[in-house]
């Protein structure tokens, strides 16, 4: 009469080929999640300064009211959480506010909503805000992408 199954040996090689399978996958699987991260991140910078563009196209055709721009602000936000909760239309009797982020994303790569802000009287590559207004966003992760750059320095 013959046994059936399979022997310890037979087991072994099986699962050994799989561990080998499974560990090459792992890296692969490494780079797919960093390169989805490196696409929201740039999605996002790009809403952000879509949002903080379209602030200064209001305020320099007088949509915005003085009253609303922090002086020497330039037509740009004075912070990015005034993009989200919005400011008064200029004469505009309702109340009605513009507002131009639904709320301020996080960074994909950190997984924090702390982002790097230049206002637009610092150096172009400033790390550090002055706090006159905001005119451009960068991500604080001090790490390389897969292409090789930093992501603080993505446009």
């Amino acid at each position: 009469m013959m046994a059936r199954g399979f022997s310890f040996v037979e087991l072994l090689v099986v699962t050994t080929i799989v561990l080998i399978l499974a560990s090459a996958v792992q890296p692969l699987a490494r780079v797919t999640i960093q390169r989805t991260r490196e696409a929201e991140l740039r999605r996002v910078l790009r809403d952000m300064r879509t949002a903080i563009d379209k602030f200064k196209d209001a305020a320099d055709s007088g949509q915005i009211p003085s009253t609303e721009l922090k002086a020497n602000s330039e037509g740009y936000p004075p912070d990015l959480q005034t993009l989200v909760d919005g400011v008064s239309v200029a004469n505009d009797a309702t109340g009605r506010k513009l507002k131009f982020l639904r709320r301020i994303p996080t960074d994909p790569t950190t997984l924090d909503a702390g982002w790097g802000l230049r206002a637009y009287q610092d150096k172009p590559n400033s790390s550090s805000w002055s706090g006159q207004n905001v005119y451009d966003v960068y991500s604080k992760n001090q790490g390389t992408a897969l292409d090789g750059t930093k992501y603080r320095d993505w446009d």
